[in-house]
């Protein structure tokens, strides 16, 4: 029986090129799970900041989240309160506790009165304490922000929305009116230096001469 050697040389070049395949797809394979943890940042991060100095997140105006804002009178109460509501497009509140990054269309809302912060919300209604709204006109301002802490903006400044509002002193109630009641007279029949009025005509007595 016989038999033939394989030639040394060739097994050391499949050897060499079964080594270099796995090495590449392992390689891909660490490229596509960085990829897949490290995901796009969403905008431009610009130089403009808002009052506390935290920046504009620029982002296209296809894609920009909107807000409006509608206050009004609580009509449940008689506190003075005011009830906001807003409306969103493009844009979802994240739940407490989300991570600090910028995720398109995610985050929360910052409520403001004539430029004051007043609260943070994750929801799009909130009652206003009339402590808050003294008497007079108000600006009362939503502005949306990412989780991270920059403001979604577009070319032409932040996305926000503004109310014009005036509070008024609340309405007192009447005082009640009070009842006069008349005051009997000085001096009652039958009392002396008096004498009672009968069938329509009335003398007064004549004092009485010592005898």
């Amino acid at each position: 029986m016989s038999w033939t050697r394989p030639p040394l040389t060739a097994l050391a070049v499949c050897v060499l090129l079964l080594a270099a395949t796995t090495g590449c797809d392992s390689g891909a394979a660490a490229n596509q799970g960085q990829n897949a943890a490290s995901p796009s940042p969403v905008g431009k991060v610009v130089d403009d900041t808002d009052a506390e100095g935290r920046h504009y997140r620029e982002v296209g105006e296809d894609e920009a989240p909107e807000v409006g804002i509608e206050v009004q009178p609580d009509a449940d109460g008689d506190d003075g309160s005011w009830d906001v509501r807003l409306s969103l497009r493009r844009f979802r509140f994240s739940p407490a506790g989300a991570g600090e990054r910028a995720v398109a269309g995610r985050g929360l809302a910052y409520l403001y009165v004539d430029g004051r912060l007043v609260t943070r919300l994750r929801t799009p209604e909130y009652r206003l304490p009339a402590r808050l709204v003294p008497r007079g006109t108000h600006q009362v301002t939503v502005r949306l922000y990412a989780d991270d802490g920059t403001v979604w903006a577009v070319a032409d400044g932040p996305v926000q929305s503004t109310a014009d509002i005036t509070a008024s002193e609340p309405e007192r109630e009447p005082e009640p009116e009070e009842t006069l009641t008349p005051s009997p007279s000085s001096a009652a029949p039958g009392e002396p230096g008096t004498r009672p009025c009968t069938g329509g005509r009335c003398s007064p007595e004549r004092a009485g001469k010592a005898s």
